[in-house]
């Protein structure tokens, strides 16, 4: 699948569309919110591992609709070192089917589906949804290693 059209402002202060991803490999990991304990975590993981992706020339990026001052304060609390993008309409989010319904204390409500996203050469290559925080960057990088 190809990615979508899509123009978002970055923690880097860069704006990314998909043209972005037509060349190169790339780790796009979608999460609910900066600032929470299981979005620290995944984002601390993809940190620590960020040496072992770039050994495999791959680009880690994450996605949520928090605002680009938000995204800016994770990065400098969690010492991450990748962009992050701000997707505040949800229209990528939407796009890459990381919106559904969830459940919490028998209420349903929309959110986001934590999902990771393996991109090579502007196409979709894997999803992973429904993720876990803790381990997925390990499981993440374990699966770019043999491919």
């Amino acid at each position: 699948m190809q990615l979508p059209s899509f123009l978002l402002s970055a923690s880097d202060d860069k704006t990314y569309s998909e043209q972005d991803f037509q060349k190169g490999k790339y780790i796009l990991y979608i999460y609910p919110k900066d600032m929470t304990p299981g979005c620290s975590r995944e984002a601390q993981d993809f940190q620590r591992l960020q040496k072992e992706f770039q050994k495999l020339d791959i680009h880690i990026l994450g996605l949520s609709k928090d605002s680009v001052t938000s995204h800016k304060k994770f990065c400098q609390k969690e010492s991450l070192s990748f962009p992050l993008l701000s997707d505040p309409d949800g229209t990528l989010i939407k796009a890459l089917g990381a919106w559904k319904e969830k459940s919490m204390y028998g209420k349903k409500y929309m959110g986001i589906d934590r999902s990771t996203l393996y991109i090579q050469n502007g196409k979709i290559q894997k999803e992973w949804r429904g993720v876990k925080a803790t381990g997925h960057a390990e499981e993440v990088l374990h699966f770019c290693k043999k491919h």
